[in-house]
């Protein structure tokens, strides 16, 4: 007679609200759950496709009261046509050299780092991490990762980009790159990267994160086509979300 393992029960957990990052004046909650064991990778497959990020060992997803702003998007990789700005940044910037390696923490990436922070979210809590919390950020993964580095043709480095590998995607964790370089669109160059990397692995798509019309900071999401936003469980052609969403606006009584 053999024996199968026991599976390992997950829990999920609610935090406490806090501020939302993202729309003034709102909170923000989020229902988050641990990424371990030899079953780590398989969950955080399903999560991501179910809307989740990752951060360290934890999968997380918005939960927030009376607000629904955070919408999980996706680029088609595969189908994805770069527009004429998007073509212009891609020329712009293919003197580079881009180097995927693993997640390993390195001085020179944190204080590009420190400086995107300062520069970009200098009132955020990211913009006091030790490199300690960095390296804590790149290296505490339970799944597979890598750190992609975009550097000059000299070697110096100007972005990079921690990224998670799926079983249908790519998944931008979080970007940062030199900012006093506005002409280059680095963060734009990166998802450029990304989405040509995918189809050279044979994988569908980019997962980006949380798109937030409301936030000019995450507005950019969106630019990317086509792309596919998750509602109500089901992943959606963006421009037939946006279709939608006007209608009942629309719709909707005034006052």
């Amino acid at each position: 007679m053999s024996f199968k393992p026991a599976r390992r029960p997950h829990f999920f957990y609610t935090t406490a609200p806090l501020p939302c990052p993202y729309v003034e004046g709102r909170t923000e909650r989020k229902v988050v759950t641990e990424l371990a064991g030899v079953s780590a990778e398989t969950l955080h497959d399903r999560l991501s496709r179910g809307g989740f990020r990752r951060s360290h060992n934890i999968a997380y997803a918005p939960v927030c009261p009376s607000c629904n702003a955070c919408v999980p998007i996706r680029i088609r990789a595969r189908d994805f046509t770069p527009n004429r700005t998007q073509k212009r940044i891609a020329r712009l910037n293919a003197d580079l050299v881009v180097q995927e390696i693993p997640p390993r923490a390195t001085t020179e990436q944190y204080q590009l780092f420190q400086r995107y922070q300062q520069a970009r979210h200098g009132e955020g809590d990211m913009a006091t991490m030790s490199f300690y919390d960095y390296r804590a950020m790149v290296e505490d993964t339970p799944i597979e990762t890598s750190v992609i580095e975009f550097r000059t043709p000299q070697g110096t480095l100007l972005g990079a980009c921690l990224t998670d590998h799926l079983g249908d995607g790519l998944s931008a964790v979080y970007s940062f790159f030199e900012t006093g370089m506005d002409e280059r669109s680095l963060g734009t160059y990166a998802i450029l990267w990304l989405a040509a990397r995918a189809v050279a692995l044979g994988l569908p798509f980019v997962y980006l994160g949380y798109w937030v019309e409301e936030s000019r900071k995450m507005a950019y999401k969106a630019k990317f086509r086509p792309s596919e936003v998750l509602k109500h469980g089901q992943w959606v052609p963006l421009v037939e979300h946006r279709l939608h969403h006007f209608t009942a606006s629309a719709l909707a009584p005034a006052g």
